[in-house]
């Protein structure tokens, strides 16, 4: 998926069954990749998006995840009034700015079987299993232009939780306005998002760097909560963002 996903696991927790839980999430990544890669002309995706399959062409278990991630694609689209539209990509339906999550959810599923306290990072985008003794999670989101400090601390409280973070610091003018369907840098430096799904969570934290606070203001989904640096260095947030 272009990034580099990592594995923290609570030292209270059986070494030979986070290894053999991390082996197996992994398969998760790995399956997901060959999925819904844009990158691989051959993945069902690719061949979706640019109409040589439809959906009644694949096998019943492909052809679920993929609608299933479609599906979850129009809701995000539908509850931000369009700035999270995988309909507006050149080249045809594109969910990457979902599906990343989605299969980071999946790898974390295998943890919380294994009854592990673990954390699952994704390029920055984070879901965890699990609360340790100790107290809550606390999670650093990078400072969108100034590398080795922190924009805020976020508390996780719940068992279940995910954060992730969207910006065009690291990989420049990616985005795809879907007003307009030019590229750009983002209407903020950076909008992470934290609430019960990753994928949702991802999905939104890409709309809001889009959309800035237009985005925010459109935002009907419940129980997530955003913040926003701007590129002038001016934030903005919901009031039941988690700050530590």
């Amino acid at each position: 998926m272009g990034t580099t996903v990592s594995f923290t696991v609570h030292d209270g927790c059986d070494p030979a069954i986070a290894r053999q839980a991390i082996a197996e999430a992994c398969g998760e990544l790995r399956a997901a990749d060959e999925l819904f890669s844009t990158w691989k002309p051959w993945s069902p995706m690719s061949r979706l998006r640019r109409g040589a399959a439809r959906l009644d062409t694949f096998p019943d278990d492909v052809a679920a995840q993929l609608a299933s991630v479609l599906a979850l694609s129009w809701q995000v689209r539908q509850a931000t009034d369009g700035w999270f539209d995988p309909w507006a990509i050149p080249g045809g339906v594109d969910p990457t700015g979902l599906v990343k999550g989605w299969a980071l959810e999946r790898a974390a599923a295998v943890l919380r079987r294994a009854g592990l306290l673990a954390t699952v990072n994704g390029g920055g985008d984070i879901v965890t299993c699990g609360i340790p003794l100790e107290g809550p999670w606390r999670i650093g989101v990078r400072h969108p232009w100034r590398p080795g400090s922190l924009a805020c601390v976020v508390t996780v409280s719940s068992p279940a939780q995910a954060v992730a973070t969207s910006g065009s610091y690291e990989r420049g003018s990616h985005f795809v306005n879907p007003r307009t369907g030019a590229r750009t840098s983002g209407a903020v430096a950076s909008a992470t998002v934290v609430g019960a799904d990753l994928a949702v969570a991802d999905a939104l934290a890409t709309a809001l760097a889009v959309g800035g606070g237009a985005a925010l203001d459109s935002m009907r989904l419940v129980g997530y909560e955003a913040y926003l640096v701007g590129h002038d260095g001016s934030e903005q947030s919901t009031d039941g963002f988690p700050f530590s």
